[in-house]
């Protein structure tokens, strides 16, 4: 048997499709006797059979098919680890029985919608997704979607890694990089600011000092200590972007009004924060993140969209938080929109730590829009109907 360990995913997909082809050529041959021709087509299907039995048994790569039902047809012995099952166990079942809510309950609907209309909303395309172990455990994992067509049928076959290590350094790295920004924004306000104000002293001191001698140098000295002001100004707002009081203290509703506010200080730009009440308490994981989302969003619209006009909203829908950043900017370019830059990748990151979907599209009146979705933890949800306001159905 093939050994088919060592081949990447697009190495896999490109030997299930080459399956496909070869039946496709075979069907498309000159006419024979009904025998013969039947007996091709055995030969085909069977063949094709036992080549994706061996990718099935033998790649690194979890893989799982599903007919046109999405009853699970195989699952190799990679993804056996992943899922805590055994295939005998699973084979049969609705491959929603590896998903957590809210995937399981929308996936045979997507299903559907690609076999009646042919619009792929996942087939072709990877993607980070949250899958569910025997034991109800949820983990992250990366997923690509390919459709195989065989003799008289088709399946999906579904190439999974297991990406949990990654995200724990992900999720590692971005909490040193949150420490490292409130690090130094305590020292930009506790050391820069103080000393930028004893030189704004200084320059008032000389500024009386040498008054009585030249009026034109003490309105120099006085300029001095304008641009001094000025500096200590600017210093305390970017260190209170870095470390937000009221972030902790506050909440992200209170933070993001700050963050909008300061934001026209800074830039010069008309940045407007809207929320639609109720938005319950988040733990601070979720606070954070949100807040460093629409920051690199806003730090984006203005560095790369040259945006004039931003709009931040924070909206509570049927049991989860959305927050939109959307600018009036020149919008992403494409190759921006075909592979990702940094900025997009660490906003991706950080809507994954907290279980949420990130999605970056233009506005069809134009500008930018940033999409975080996250689904309200539990507690949120009760601390909310404990106020008496009507329950978000889940």
């Amino acid at each position: 048997m093939t050994d088919y360990a060592r081949n990447t995913k697009t190495e896999l997909i490109a030997r299930l499709k080459g399956l496909e082809a070869k039946i496709a050529k075979a069907e498309a041959g000159p006419v024979e006797p009904m025998s013969a021709q039947k007996k091709l087509g055995q030969t085909t299907s069977s063949d094709s059979e036992k080549r994706l039995r061996a990718i099935l048994e033998t790649a690194v790569e979890g893989i799982i098919t599903i007919d046109e039902r999405g009853l699970i047809e195989s699952m190799n012995p990679a993804a056996e680890r992943y899922f805590g099952y055994q295939a005998k166990e699973i084979i049969g079942k609705n491959v929603s029985v590896l998903m957590p809510s809210p995937y399981r309950e929308t996936h045979d609907d997507y299903l559907r919608d690609y076999l009646r209309t042919g619009k792929a909303t996942i087939i072709g395309i990877g993607r980070e997704v949250v899958a569910r172990r025997k034991d109800g455990t949820p983990f992250p994992i990366d997923l690509s979607v390919s459709e195989v067509r065989l003799a008289s049928r088709r399946l999906f076959a579904g190439f999974i890694r297991d990406i949990t290590e990654r995200k724990r350094l992900e999720k590692e790295i971005l909490e040193i990089s949150d420490r490292e920004q409130r690090r130094i924004g305590q020292d930009l306000h506790d050391g820069l600011c103080q000393q930028l104000a004893g030189i704004e002293l200084m320059s008032q001191a000389l500024e009386q000092k040498i008054a009585v001698r030249s009026k034109a140098d003490a309105a120099s000295a006085a300029d001095i200590a304008g641009h001094v002001r000025e500096a200590i100004r600017q210093t305390r707002l970017l260190a209170r972007g870095l470390s937000p009081v009221t972030l902790a203290s506050e909440g992200v509703v209170s933070a993001l009004q700050e963050l909008a506010s300061n934001t026209e200080k800074m830039f010069q730009v008309a940045c407007r924060f809207e929320c639609d009440p109720p938005v319950p308490a988040q733990d601070q994981a979720v606070t954070t993140h949100l807040f460093r989302i629409a920051q690199e969003a806003i730090s984006n619209a203005i560095k790369h969209g040259k945006a004039t006009h931003i709009l931040i909203r924070l909206t509570q829908q049927r049991g989860k938080l959305v927050l939109v950043v959307s600018d009036n900017g020149s919008g992403f370019p494409a190759a921006v929109q075909k592979q990702q830059g940094m900025g997009l990748r660490i906003m991706q990151s950080r809507a994954g730590m907290i279980g949420g979907t990130l999605v970056a599209e233009n506005n069809p009146a134009g500008g930018a829009r940033i999409v975080c979705i996250v689904v309200l933890n539990a507690g949120a949800r009760q601390k909310t109907n404990a106020r008496g306001r009507k329950k978000e159905p889940s």
